[in-house]
């Protein structure tokens, strides 16, 4: 009777929220005119007839996250490392361990075949992200919580020893987390020590030229839009995003045993 009632009340529930939204959607009458802030963004985020006001970014998104607001996303960065640390130091007192010798361990044949494809494509489309996040929905953060699925995956499927005995530890995931922060850090000042070694005026997170400092990173790699910092941006937030979410799986995937100092057997 419990679980009937249950069913029938989350039934309930998706019947409202869809009438409601429905009605709601009936009702509502999209404006066809913007904001001020939003026609802003708009005009500046890719405008490479103005190269003194845009971000030379066609990906709206990116633009804001890493030029018009770039110094709270580098602190969110640098939140997310902190937090990173503190699961890290919560942890310390677990002592290493190596694959139990003489054991087969994960899931089925079939299971693991599967994720070996899986993981692989996975890891593909998670570059992808990241490398054209600057020109389409995506970036850094988003590809490198999605490759961080892979291991994930490896830890359900082939178990915790796996990644370990290849190397894959959190200690490893810690180092290139720390790299992926410094190269972030490196490419919020590089325009500012272009500038001063310049002689010219600068600014920490410039990306294009401003109408008080006309120097830049480049914006065009080999002929391909890389948008100044923005892609450099992202190919560092991958790499710090993918190795802190796995450093956090890593360690939710110890066994209570060890956790608790009982050893392996």
């Amino acid at each position: 009777m419990k679980h009937a009632i249950a069913v029938l009340s989350i039934v309930l529930f998706v019947l409202a929220m869809s009438l409601l939204l429905t009605v709601a959607g009936g009702l509502y009458i999209p404006s066809i005119s913007v904001r001020p802030l939003a026609e802003l963004y708009l005009n500046t985020t890719y405008n490479p007839w103005n190269r003194e006001f845009t971000a030379l970014s066609p990906e709206g998104v990116t633009a804001i996250v890493w030029d018009y607001r770039g110094l709270d996303t580098v602190f969110e960065t640098t939140v997310f490392y902190l937090a990173i640390i503190a699961s890290i130091a919560i942890a310390r007192g677990i002592r290493k361990y190596s694959a139990l010798p003489g054991k087969e361990l994960g899931l089925s044949l079939i299971v693991r075949t599967v994720t070996r494809i899986t993981t692989t494509l996975i890891v593909a489309v998670a570059i992808s992200i990241a490398l054209h996040g600057h020109l389409t929905p995506g970036g850094g953060f988003q590809g490198g919580a999605t490759a961080a699925v892979a291991p994930l995956l490896i830890l359900v499927a082939f178990s915790h020893y796996f990644l370990l005995k290849r190397g894959v530890s959190k200690d490893l995931m810690l180092v290139i987390r720390s790299l992926g922060l410094a190269g972030i850090g490196i490419v919020a000042i590089a325009t500012y020590l272009v500038a001063v070694a310049s002689g010219l005026p600068g600014f920490v997170l410039q990306n294009q030229p401003k109408p008080l400092s006309p120097v830049n990173l480049p914006a065009y790699l080999g002929g391909q839009l890389i948008s100044g910092t923005l892609w450099f941006f992202n190919i560092f937030e991958f790499f710090a995003v993918m190795a802190g979410f796995t450093i956090v799986f890593l360690l939710l995937a110890i066994p209570e045993r060890i956790a608790r100092g009982g050893g392996e057997k």
